[in-house]
């Protein structure tokens, strides 16, 4: 249960009806375990700044810290209400620590909480990005000569060392786009709350580079995909 009080919502301890922010795991009236709160989100809840650049060390402290802090087996004599708290805050701990682990799904889970981006801008089979029709087109035509030299039996080798070259231009978008990544995520990091403008315009390049990106690795699977001899249709 939560509510808000003022502008700072509040969770409220089903234990002694006391109130704390969102961000608490442990009732400060009665230090008993809050059941979950859905106000919060990772960052905040692994007492970490919504930033990009995070310190794997304090990441991985904090992770560590509270597991103990949340572990069933310290719940195991107590009631109900904490035990399924204890459950709760564990998988949502898990959840969170998996998805800021990773810089990708660190960016990726950032856009959404922004309002930046949807779940269902990850679907590969969207337009493709404009800024990627040149290599697209140019991957089809190699695919279609690939196949084509498969098919009509010329030497493993030689096919193999084709897809490799096509992998090359590729390999290097990817490159470039974790290079801009980065720059972004430092641009995010040095915004003040405030500067809504500047938050804004970061968030819309991130968004672009994020889908630019998941199509590239598509591009890359697909070739992956022909050299496994399970090729698909055209992308």
């Amino acid at each position: 249960m939560s509510l808000t009080t003022h502008t700072h919502p509040v969770q409220v301890c089903r234990t002694c009806g006391g109130g704390a922010p969102v961000d608490v795991h442990f009732c400060p009236s009665c230090t008993k375990i809050l059941a979950l709160g859905r106000q919060g989100d990772y960052f905040s809840f692994l007492g970490l700044a919504r930033k990009l650049n995070l310190d794997p060390a304090i990441l991985e402290q904090n992770f560590r810290t509270l597991s103990r802090q949340f572990h069933p087996d310290y719940f195991y004599n107590a009631a109900p209400v904490e035990r399924r708290a204890s459950l709760e805050r564990s998988s949502y701990l898990n959840d969170a620590y998996r998805t800021l682990k990773q810089p990708a799904s660190r960016v990726s889970y950032l856009l959404e909480l922004e309002g930046a981006l949807q779940p269902s801008d990850h679907d590969t089979a969207k337009k493709v990005p404009a800024s990627l029709l040149e290599e697209v087109f140019a991957l089809n035509e190699e695919l279609d000569e690939v196949r084509d030299m498969r098919n009509g039996s010329a030497p493993e080798a030689q096919w193999r060392a084709r897809l490799a070259a096509a992998a090359v231009p590729i390999e290097q978008k990817r490159a470039d786009h974790e290079s801009h990544l980065r720059e972004l995520s430092d641009r995010w990091d040095a915004l003040a709350d405030d500067d809504a403008a500047g938050r804004a315009s970061v968030l819309a390049a991130l968004r672009e580079r994020v889908l630019e990106r998941n199509y590239i690795n598509n591009l890359l699977a697909t070739i992956e995909r022909e050299a496994t001899g399970m090729g698909g249709p055209q992308l």
